[in-house]
């Protein structure tokens, strides 16, 4: 185990580095999210809407489904 001071130094400027690495994947990550969620977003937009029930007969008349 090396207690010296120039080590303690370099351990100390390691574990800032690697911070600071660790805070610009985090913020890529949040961004990537973000492009997710718009893209997400404008896909369910896309989407027809309320569509009507069947009016009469057995299927689709409770539950609107699209095949």
């Amino acid at each position: 185990m090396d207690v010296s001071p120039s080590a303690a130094v370099n351990a100390t400027l390691a574990m800032q580095q690697a911070g600071g690495v660790q805070a610009v994947q985090v913020a890529v990550l949040k961004k990537a999210m973000d492009v997710q969620a718009s893209s997400a977003l404008s896909l369910l937009q896309a989407l027809p809407g309320n569509l009507p029930l069947a009016p009469s007969g057995p299927l689709g008349t409770q539950v609107n489904t699209l095949a």
